[in-house]
């Protein structure tokens, strides 16, 4: 698969039309990419039923088709749903939903500016997911590298398609030729039969991974030391010795072990309560039932065990534990957070004693084949909280009563899961994304001569039509249905961080004189003049506060990034955090740098020649909202990396605004929660921009993921305890744009929700 950047047109305020100095990443948009592969189309018939079709979908260019049979395989077949993709199109990943007693996992597609025109997909698989969002996303830039070729006439036409819906039942007129000149076709998924079987046989199903995710190390330096203290069938067991004489009440310990699978299995697996797969890996938690389903990400398990393999007079146990799981954008790797819970639907019962799952993660990141034609692997962590008084009597005496408890029949887990693998080892791996080469003795046409229809065709109100309204033109016996009631890549160099930090003043030239005209005087601003409802810190023992870090705790792309994914530590920050404001409301708050009293709008901030403001949207209630206020000293160069970012279109924005995130003090949890991954936050959830004047403020809606929406939760129970480091940057995707540079950072010191500031009163 293909992830690069975007650049389409956009109609939000304040946007201008891309950059011509973007080309280069426009002409790579422009490659003729097709991706096809077999989904489930989802949706609710005129009887109030809810309906699973199995379907082929075809994303070429722009246009999207499906299918009711594999049009490869049989030529001259007629799509039964097409359309376009335009620039309003949002594909939002709703994780895993019960469909006919299996699990799928469903994206949504719906346009922005009408949020009733919308329409969902599922796949077998998370990462098939994923990579159906990649293809949607190469779409959109395909759309938007023609939108740039044909000016303003092409915008015009583009957004009044926009604003038409459309009626796509039945059949669309044919399409003229199936495909034309050379591209390259990505298949996604193994076939029909390999999406029958998925939600019954996870042991048979696997799908090969991309393969070029590299690395174990995060975008944050963390503070983890760990060390090997016990090795047991192949998996070695690690203890957390960093601060160790600090930390009384816990340790945290870790098994790891590589895995023969691929890593989309193991999570299945994981996540599986087929009590006869978990019977032949898991000895502890392997009695399971769910008994709620919060979200696509989030649900609540009940289970039993009995302890007679541990020790010989305690009675049966019950258990009740919430998982949470999210994939990384960056390298696809799962986490799971296991938590203890309390659940109405199950108290207490006789016979069994209640207790309290150890809090644990599981963490399942793919690993490089030695060759092509090896199996895929992955490496599998499982990292939990337990009581230090027993580990450190265990350690001291070396008894083997440790090899008697629940922390240690958990650990065990990991060599469970390789043993299973090892004894139930996968088939011949088919691609589940295969890449060739299609070429057709027509002579090589434009995207727009594949169809006969009206370009204004959206397709997502394809994919919401009512199937069932369309069963005179579709023959119902080729359906594979299932009807139910409506009920219910980066990798750091060994290299130190004093020859990196040397071969970058060697090779470029400072960010400031990159992105900044050195020609202008810089402008001042009185800090007593421009200050923000959150409090500037002390120090770092200070609460409810705020600080600006140096750049030394994350990692960017070094000047060979692009050749061999070395990574650097960042520097001074371009532009001077001025002030952060703490806002709470009972709707969310948008367009703050255009309230008459805000910070940007004060005589002092006008004189600033540019001022970028961040606010980050938290769903509560509350409706919280940070902003973050940073400036720059002198103007900003038209023709640089972030003039490129703040006049740019929207989608452009999307595809290069990276946050940095890294909890430097808080529950180990909710760090691995959070983790220390860059995120390209327009590509995760939704922003919207405001340029005027002096200033871009950006509106990071959080509220807009359900996987960024169950973090956040997470972490505003425990924000009181936490210290957080954010950075901001603009990727660098192309040579001369390299090596990255930090825009601004933040620390926040243990915030307080009740010091929020009223944004109705302010």
């Amino acid at each position: 698969m293909v992830n690069n950047g975007s650049n389409e047109g956009s109609d939000r305020e304040g946007s201008s039309s891309p950059s011509s100095s973007s080309s280069s990443e426009q002409e790579k948009a422009a490659e003729k990419f097709e991706y096809s592969g077999w989904v489930y189309h989802l949706g609710v018939n005129t009887i109030g039923q809810d309906y699973c079709h199995l379907r082929f979908l075809f994303v070429k260019g722009k246009y999207v088709e499906m299918y009711k049979r594999d049009p490869h395989e049989n030529p001259g077949i007629k799509p039964i749903r097409k359309g376009a993709v335009g620039y309003t199109l949002m594909v939002e990943e709703l994780g895993r939903r019960k469909v006919n007693n299996g699990e799928l996992y469903v994206l949504r597609l719906s346009n922005r500016l009408d949020e009733s025109r919308k329409g969902e997909i599922a796949c077998a698989t998370a990462g098939e997911a994923t990579k159906w969002m990649e293809a949607f996303d190469h779409a959109k830039q395909r759309a938007e590298y023609e939108l740039a070729k044909g000016g303003s006439c092409m915008q015009r036409k583009l957004k009044n398609m926009e604003n038409n819906e459309l009626n796509f039942e039945g059949h669309r007129p044919r399409m003229r030729r199936y495909a034309h000149g050379l591209r390259k076709l990505v298949r996604i998924g193994k076939g029909p039969e390999a999406l029958l079987r998925q939600t019954s046989n996870l042991g048979d199903e696997h799908v090969k991974s991309d393969g070029f995710f590299k690395g174990d190390v995060g975008d944050a330096v963390e503070a983890h030391q760990w060390k090997c203290v016990h090795t047991v069938n192949g998996v070695r067991i690690f203890e957390d010795v960093a601060d160790g004489k600090k930390r009384k009440e816990d340790v945290l310990v870790k098994s790891v072990g590589v895995v023969d699978a691929n890593m989309d299995t193991v999570f299945e697996m994981v996540l599986s309560l087929d009590r006869r797969k978990r019977y032949e890996w898991d000895m502890m938690t392997s009695d399971l039932e769910l008994v709620d389903s919060l979200n696509g990400h989030n649900d609540v398990v009940y289970g039993t065990y009995d302890p007679k393999y541990l020790t010989r007079w305690q009675s049966k146990r019950d258990f009740v534990f919430s998982r949470q799981w999210f994939r990384g954008q960056d390298d696809g790797a799962y986490t799971i957070l296991q938590f203890p819970a309390i659940h109405k639907k199950k108290p207490p019962r006789s016979s069994y004693r209640r207790t309290n799952i150890t809090p644990s993660t599981w963490e399942i990141k793919a690993l490089d084949p030695a060759s092509p034609s090896d199996a895929p692997r992955c490496l599998v962590t499982l990292m939990l909280e337990i009581s230090s008084s027993g580990w450190r009597k265990w350690k001291k005496y070396q008894h083997s009563t440790f090899e008697k408890t629940i922390p240690y029949a958990l650990l065990c887990q990991v060599a469970g899961l390789r043993e299973y693998f090892e004894a139930n080892p996968s088939p011949t791996y088919a691609s589940s994304t295969t890449t060739v080469q299609s070429e057709s003795s027509a002579s090589s046409g434009s995207y727009s001569e594949f169809l006969d229809g009206d370009e204004s065709d959206q397709f997502y109100d394809a994919i919401a039509a009512d199937e069932t309204s369309s069963s005179d033109d579709e023959d119902s016996d080729d359906d594979v249905e299932v009807l139910k009631k409506n009920d219910g890549k980066v990798k750091l160099k060994n290299v130190s961080w004093a020859i990196a930090r040397l071969a970058l003043k060697r090779n470029t030239a400072p960010s400031s004189e990159k992105e900044l005209d050195a020609s202008i005087s810089p402008v001042s601003v009185n800090a007593i003049q421009v200050h923000g409802s959150l409090r500037v810190g002390k120090d770092d023992t200070d609460a409810d506060c705020w600080t600006s870090p140096d750049g030394q705790g994350f990692m960017i792309r070094g000047q060979t990034y692009l050749k061999d994914s070395s990574k650097i530590t960042g520097g001074i920050p371009l532009l001077k955090l001025l002030a952060v404001d703490w806002f709470k409301s009972d709707a969310k708050i948008d367009r703050i740098a255009a309230h008459p009293r805000c910070l940007v709008q004060s005589e002092a901030a006008k004189k600033l020649p540019f001022i970028l403001v961040i606010n980050l949207q938290v769903p509560a209630k509350p409706n919280y909202s940070l902003v973050m206020y940073y400036a720059a000293d002198r103007p900003i160069k038209q023709d640089s990396l972030l003039g490129k970012f703040v006049d740019g279109s929207d989608t452009f924005r999307d595809s290069r605004f990276k946050l940095i995130p890294s909890i430097k003090e808080g529950y180990w949890m909710v760090k691995r929660a959070v983790g220390t991954k860059a995120c390209l936050l327009g590509k995760a959830v939704t922003c919207r921009y405001l340029r005027q004047d002096n200033f871009l403020e950006i509106d990071v809606d959080i509220g807009s993921s359900s996987v960024a929406r169950s973090i956040i939760n997470l972490v505003l129970g425990y924000v009181t305890s936490l210290v957080v480091d954010l950075a901001i940057l603009v990727e660098a995707k192309e040579e001369n744009e390299l090596p990255e540079y930090i825009l601004g950072t933040v620390r926040l010191n243990r915030l307080k929700p009740e010091s929020a500031v009223d944004f109705e009163a302010s």
